[in-house]
């Protein structure tokens, strides 16, 4: 059984920037913790990535804080975190949930029987998003998120998050 970790959007404009908050910050030993547990090869991160033009878009235009610019020090994987991730494959997200991740993820399992761990930001926006896709794409592998690894935008956020994910049948750890 091949063991997968799913590093979603350890991004400075999370972490510590745009978009930061203290409950962020203090996740980065747990997430390193986390990473040290795999293998390069079974590690995959995401980065939300958006355009210079981000105000125009439609998420722009509901969560007016430009961040996550492709090619900005905060769309940057943490630098905290960047060391760890240093030959993992990178998977550029244009939203919440990644299509490319969830069919990369199929693709694996089409191969080997396989199990997803999710850890990242925000518990409740991109971690949930992105760990429901790969749930309805397969609903017979163990998908899982480890709680104390991830933060959402509000302690409460998390925790509701949490709570949906557990009740779609992902594992909470």
């Amino acid at each position: 059984m091949r063991k997968l970790l799913l590093v979603i959007d350890m991004q400075t404009d999370f972490v510590d920037g745009a978009l930061g908050t203290a409950e962020a910050v203090a996740i980065i030993p747990n997430v390193l913790r986390e990473i040290a547990k795999y293998e390069k090869a079974d590690i995959i991160a995401t980065r939300d990535t958006h355009p210079d033009e981000y105000m125009e878009t439609r998420e722009g235009r509901h969560l007016p804080v430009p961040h996550c610019i492709k090619g900005t020090d905060g769309w940057q994987i943490h630098p905290a975190i960047a060391p760890a991730l240093e030959g993992c494959l990178v998977i550029d997200k244009p939203t919440f949930g990644s299509t490319e991740l969830c069919d990369h993820i199929v693709k694996l399992a089409s191969e080997e029987d396989i199990e997803v761990t999710l850890i990242g930001l925000c518990t409740d926006i991109c971690v949930v998003s992105n760990a429901m896709l790969i749930k309805a794409a397969l609903p017979e592998i163990e998908v899982s998120v480890v709680a104390d690894a991830c933060a959402g935008v509000t302690p409460d956020t998390h925790s509701a998050a949490l709570t949906t994910m557990k009740m779609c049948q992902i594992n909470i750890i």
